[in-house]
């Protein structure tokens, strides 16, 4: 296989989607503050793609970075004043959402570690029995968001657990970070898949077509991960990814497969079939289990974390399901067409000449 080109150097910076996220991208390239009206901030949709675009690259520079623009300015006060103010208003529409979600562990997770009665509302489900190749290529798009820096933000966790909590945790990251083997961080692997699917594995390589939805779930677990007073919604929200991965992981494995999608494709999402099922045990067991035993007024904040990854799936998922249905597609900034349906229109071929009996209709 041939191994996929990754670089420790940011990526470029998006194209804007409003006036503010145009006066962020701007400073980053001159250096200069931020031009903004703080009424306009106040009053804007924290919803919409300008300000969850904002939001995003304002914690970006938390990450990696982006090309040409100096790391000194992710401690830069004029942008950490700016996104202070978009992440009070993101936490404060995510409470009011959730005012009457559960408040217990127990609560919280139930209705998680059961199969739904009626699948119909499940994307992996749908994928799993009817998704077509071009409808993978863009859900490896979208989650690329996420999945090339996975492991991340739950690491700023570490440092504010202790005992078992922290124990269990770096046992889990160590799994998620290759278990001390490059070629099998989590990350990693799913480069590898979208080589497969013929898609660019540079990080941050489709920041551009991520609609507001999908930036919103990322911006979730950077805003828990880079606040200490947010550890508790941090594990609910590790935790909830960890319950949840196993059996969407495995109909998804079945989707790529049912595709030929490719080798590497199909082994990602079936690498975390048997990992999350053991990481769910230890999660809840030892991670949330040694937590409360330490800190048990966070329990309101680890249901909130779970209730809070909830809520965007779905409303992320029901993004997915309207646009491609109604649009076609559920990306921000479409790829072209003709080209998914050339690359699906090969995938096919070769699948066929390698003799694979799988129905791929």
């Amino acid at each position: 296989m041939k191994q996929p080109t990754l670089s420790a150097v940011g990526p470029a910076l998006p194209r804007g989607r409003g006036a503010l996220s145009e006066t962020v991208m701007a400073s980053l390239r001159t250096g200069m503050p931020p031009s903004y009206e703080p009424d306009a901030v106040l009053s804007s949709d924290i919803w919409d793609e300008d300000c969850q675009l904002t939001l995003y690259v304002l914690y970006e520079l938390h990450y990696r970075g982006f090309e040409g623009v100096p790391e000194e300015r992710e401690w830069d006060p004029d942008l950490l004043r700016l996104r202070r103010s978009l992440e009070t208003r993101f936490l404060g529409a995510l409470r009011s959402a959730l005012a009457e979600s559960p408040r217990t562990v127990e609560e919280a997770f139930a209705p998680l570690l059961v199969e739904p009665v009626d699948p119909s509302g499940s994307l992996s489900h749908r994928l799993e029995a009817t998704g077509e190749l071009w409808q993978l290529r863009e859900y490896a798009t979208l989650r690329s968001l996420y999945h090339l820096k996975e492991a991340d933000p739950h690491a700023w966790v570490i440092p504010r657990l202790t005992g078992r909590a922290k124990a269990a945790m770096v046992a889990i990251e160590y799994d998620e970070f290759g278990a001390g083997h490059a070629d099998r961080i989590h990350a990693r692997l799913y480069a590898h898949l979208m080589t497969d699917l013929g898609l660019d594995p540079a990080y941050g390589r489709y920041l551009d077509q991520a609609p507001a939805p999908l930036l919103a779930t990322v911006n979730l677990m950077s805003l828990f991960g880079l606040h200490r007073a947010l550890r508790g919604a941090l594990v609910g929200h590790f935790a909830c990814v960890e319950v949840t991965s196993s059996p969407g992981s495995r109909r998804l494995a079945k989707a790529m497969r049912r595709c030929g999608a490719g080798p590497a494709a199909e082994h990602f999402y079936a690498e975390h079939v048997e990992a999350d099922a053991v990481h769910e045990q230890i999660v809840r067991h030892e991670v949330i289990g040694g937590l409360l035993a330490d800190e048990p007024e966070l329990e309101e904040d680890i249901a909130f974390g779970c209730a809070a990854t909830v809520l965007l799936e779905d409303r992320l998922a029901a993004h997915i399901e309207r646009g491609w249905e109604q649009q076609g597609s559920a990306l921000f900034r479409p790829m072209e067409r003709p080209l998914q349906d050339r690359f699906a229109a090969g995938a096919a071929g070769m699948v066929r000449r390698e003799g694979d009996t799988t129905d791929h209709a």
